[in-house]
């Protein structure tokens, strides 16, 4: 990595430490969209406390006029807001970086790194010079270093203008008010300091057809589109938000125009149990019905989760990760219910699990989620993980496609219950696994009892081994039947032939990437493939079988994917090379080419092979 005092343009990362709870989140927002529309690619990534007001938060924002989205792994620019922090926040400024700090109050143990250049702006002596009130003056001191980084990196300050007058076009007195502190900082480093610095901003037009978007507000809106008119949940971080753009989104197209009604069921339940319990109802009532929770929520569901795959009922779960074990730490990321998802509940169960990769993916699966619970009827869950669901993303416009009809599978209309001599609920007439189903109430000779204890595939209850097998064992033809149906993996083979290749899941995509990128300049060449759906298609076992040194990259310390992949393929378990970064922060690129390169010899024509735990413990 280059020194960041060099010339760097659309290349840099700013990192800002403040406190919880003095509303920095919209500077840091104002900023992060200020580089965006200037046209430069950027990603915004949030680590904020789990509990009170007034603990440490830090917000990331990475400029990379190549578009890359992950987490960079170093820091250029450290914007130091938190007195308590300033040692941690130092340490993490890379050579030739720079520190800015609030003045107001000398701090000359931050002048002990001479590797590091100070900027120091009285931002809290401005401020209070300017503007009355505590409050008041707390919030315009987050503006004010807004205006500071704008002179040193070049932002057009029409830019943030225009995105404040947005913000607040009901209130243009706090358009007045946010720009007369942003002039203030603004003004005080053009006096002060070089302006700007050699790290700075250049107008370019990479985000054409681009949005920054969460995923957790993806999601929500993609449960809207794909016709989701139910919604049972409990809150729990990091996946509230999915619910709250769900009824959002829902108050604002499901309200019937003449009558004010409202088309949808928005209902918040005592507990995670309840909530997925509400869905199934639902969803055997022929809604569309869903939830959003996170691993804690996924275990208290288990028992509910295990009724919906035996019963046949669609249900759809969004599982936003957060790390664990037991309560964890709810405001970092991991993917850590890999396998908590795809066997949930006792006994024998599998489910069908989707893996977005970022925001877009969350509202395009959403609807993919729907259609394939109706159509297997069966529960589907959708993983994503906190750094997706609550962080920004530069994403491709969301389109949706005005053709689309939801698939409801194998439901029987009345005209053709009338014609059945009988309806059988657990009958595969089909051979693919999946029984015909009815909706209650759409005639009497449709009824069944639907059951989660022993039942034969003609619905009635049985404690008979072979009438019980044969149900079970339909369930695993309904599984394969899965296989052909879900989302198949994306697999991206190097531009030479080589026998190393690359799996990944979910969130790591990006990192993975810009990984690939800089192996490239080591003479490493990878195939990659990202799944994205459990069961694993048959494109998945091919790449498998096609490399002799497999790197699995994911998010947890337990090999989860790792262990997925050598439970339901064929793969040699002495190929696989586990990459686990676990710390809660989102995955760099460094991490990988780290843990690739220790395994491989340089200039990337021969394999060495150690034992995985070398790389797993990197």
């Amino acid at each position: 990595m280059s020194s960041a005092s060099q010339d760097r343009v659309n290349d840099f990362v700013i990192k800002i430490a403040t406190v919880n709870g003095t509303g920095s989140a919209s500077a840091n927002a104002l900023l992060m969209k200020s580089i965006f529309r200037s046209g430069i690619p950027v990603m915004g990534k949030n680590y904020f406390p789990s509990n009170i007001q007034g603990l440490p938060t830090w917000y990331e924002i990475r400029v990379s006029r190549d578009g890359y989205v992950a987490r960079a792994g170093h820091v250029d620019i450290m914007v130091a807001m938190n007195a308590e922090t300033y040692g941690k926040d130092l340490r993490e400024v890379a050579a030739g970086g720079y520190l800015i700090y609030d003045s107001t109050w000398a701090r000359p143990a931050l002048l002990k790194r001479e590797d590091v250049t100070v900027i120091g702006v009285p931002l809290a002596q401005m401020c209070n010079e300017h503007f009355s009130g505590v409050r008041t003056r707390i919030l315009m001191k987050n503006i004010c270093y807004a205006g500071v980084l704008a002179a040193l990196l070049d932002i057009d300050l029409g830019v943030i203008r225009e995105l404040l007058a947005e913000t607040y076009a009901k209130k243009p007195q706090l358009v007045e008010s946010n720009m007369k502190a942003i002039q203030l900082g603004y003004d005080y480093a053009r006096e002060h300091y070089r302006c700007p610095l050699p790290l700075r901003t250049g107008k370019m037009d990479r985000t054409a057809g681009h949005i920054m978007i969460d995923g957790n507000t993806a999601a929500g809106l993609g449960c809207v589109f794909a016709g989701a008119t139910v919604a049972g949940w409990y809150p729990i971080t990091p996946s509230t938000s999915v619910m709250d753009s769900f009824k959002s989104f829902a108050d604002k197209w499901r309200v019937d125009p003449e009558t004010g009604k409202k088309n949808f069921a928005f209902i918040q339940a005592e507990d995670e149990l309840a909530a997925i319990g509400m869905v199934i109802g639902a969803s055997w009532n022929g809604a569309r019905a869903f939830t959003a929770t996170s691993g804690p929520g996924i275990s208290l569901m288990n028992e509910f989760l295990g009724l919906a795959y035996y019963a046949e009922i669609p249900s759809v779960i969004f599982d936003v990760q957060r790390v664990g074990p037991s309560t964890g730490m709810p405001t970092r990321t991991q993917q850590c219910d890999l396998l908590e998802c795809a066997y949930a509940s006792h006994g024998d169960t599998r489910h069908v699990c989707l893996y977005p990769a970022n925001p877009e993916e969350c509202f395009y699966m959403a609807a993919q989620a729907f259609d394939l619970a109706e159509r297997l009827q069966t529960p589907v869950m959708v993983l994503l993980d906190l750094d997706i669901g609550m962080n920004d993303w530069m994403c491709r416009d969301l389109k949706w496609d005005e053709a689309y009809r939801p698939d409801r599978g194998k439901v029987l209309s009345l005209e053709e219950v009338v014609k059945l001599e009988k309806f059988h609920r657990y009958l595969d007439k089909d051979e693919d696994g999946i029984p015909y189903r009815t909706l209650p109430g759409v005639h009497p000779k449709a009824a069944y009892f639907t059951r989660g204890s022993g039942h034969t595939q003609y619905g009635t209850y049985t404690e008979d081994s072979g009438e019980y097998q044969l149900v079970v064992d339909r369930l695993v033809r309904k599984f394969h039947t899965a296989r052909r149906l879900v989302p198949k993996a994306i697999i991206e083979p190097a531009a030479t032939k080589t026998d190393i290749g690359i799996v990944s899941i979910g969130s790591c995509d990006g990192a993975v990437r810009e990984a690939l990128d800089v192996l490239r300049t080591r003479a490493v060449a990878a195939d990659y493939m990202r799944v994205r759906a459990f069961p694993f298609g048959e494109e998945v076992e091919r790449f498998l079988a096609e490399h002799r040194l497999i790197f699995v990259v994911e998010q947890n310390r337990d090999a989860q994917l790792r262990s997925l992949l050598t439970l339901e393929t064929e793969v040699e378990k002495s190929r696989l090379r586990s990459l686990l970064h676990y710390s809660g922060l989102p995955i760099s690129s460094s991490f990988i080419v780290s843990g690739v390169l220790a395994e491989v010899w340089p200039g990337g024509d021969r394999v060495k092979l150690v034992p995985s735990a070398a790389v797993a413990g990197h």
